[in-house]
């Protein structure tokens, strides 16, 4: 089978549109930018190069991550209606050079993590590990199952803090938690809508859902996601470490964002692919740049003096 994939197939099973997610490696960094205390550790091209190298690694081990997710769930994907077109899925890949390949990703971005510093390779190697027992085990458990792909992403928050030896804010850990729970969520809501009767046969824990349930979840975490933004942005902690209270500013386009998704998913029936959504919806990327442009402005107009 190995021998009719194409360059194209090898490249998708990589799934690199879902490498987007590896840029909340870069958050430490740019809010250690304009922390006082913690600009000392990334001033100069260094650190810069260390976390942009961080990001990658974490790209090629997630990719390998995802090969393996790809040859556990080959023979449930091909009953997928949009999963069934994957190379391994779709009987292009061999199950068995799919491994192999996932295996050469694992060791190479592991050891490469271990080389930019030892803690971000222990976080690196921790990563990997949940994902495999994840892949295997934990994503047929309904709540959990979306419970460790939220880690996953304070995983790599704090990898990229570490790879810099700078500190990050646990509210930031809280609102990136929150912020992939919430997405999390509303992929599992688009599955139960999209496989209906054969849900179960894609994946265990589907079963365990109802979309009331699931209704109720994204609710509870939308707001809990922009209350913790809130706190955060508003904290006196926050203030003295930045030496501003004009983060409060950034709070709309928190909450336009999460509604704009919320519009996505309800009126718009999608939400099974979250990263090409932050990809492909003008919305949703000009308020994200927006909302880049607005903390931008807040540090520089701190650093000055006027907030």
């Amino acid at each position: 089978m190995s021998n009719r994939a194409s360059f194209a197939d090898w490249l998708r099973l990589l799934r690199p549109a879902q490498w987007s997610k590896n840029g909340i490696v870069l958050a430490a960094f740019f809010f250690a930018r304009w922390d006082p205390g913690q600009r000392v550790h990334v001033l100069g091209t260094a650190p810069l190069v260390m976390v942009l190298l961080g990001a990658v690694d974490f790209c090629l081990l997630a990719s390998s991550v995802y090969i393996l997710n790809d040859v556990v769930d080959r023979r449930a994907d091909a009953l997928h209606p949009e999963k069934r077109g994957r190379p391994v899925a779709a009987g292009r890949i061999a199950p068995s050079a799919a491994v192999v390949a996932a295996g050469l990703l694992a060791a190479v971005s592991l050891a490469g993590a271990w080389l930019l510093a030892p803690r971000f390779g222990a976080l690196a190697l921790g990563y990997f590990v949940l994902q495999v027992v994840y892949s295997g085990l934990l994503k047929r458990v309904a709540i959990l199952d979306v419970f460790v792909i939220a880690m996953g992403f304070v995983l790599r928050a704090i990898a990229g803090a570490a790879v810099i030896d700078v500190r990050i804010s646990p509210w930031l850990l809280l609102c990136t938690f929150l912020l992939a729970l919430f997405l999390a969520l509303c992929k599992r809501r688009h599955e139960k809508q999209l496989l209906g009767a054969e849900e179960a046969g894609h994946r265990r824990a589907l079963a365990d859902y109802t979309l009331v349930l699931l209704d109720q979840m994204i609710a509870v975490v939308a707001a809990a996601t922009v209350m913790a933004y809130a706190l955060y942005t508003l904290s006196a902690e926050t203030a003295a470490r930045f030496g501003t209270h004009g983060l409060g500013f950034t709070i709309p386009f928190v909450l336009f964002g999460i509604f704009r998704y919320l519009e996505l998913v309800y009126a718009g029936n999608r939400g099974g692919r979250p990263e090409q959504i932050l990809l492909t919806d003008r919305v949703l990327i000009v308020t994200i740049l927006l909302y880049g442009l607005a903390t931008l402005g807040v540090f520089l107009v701190a650093r000055h003096g006027f907030l």
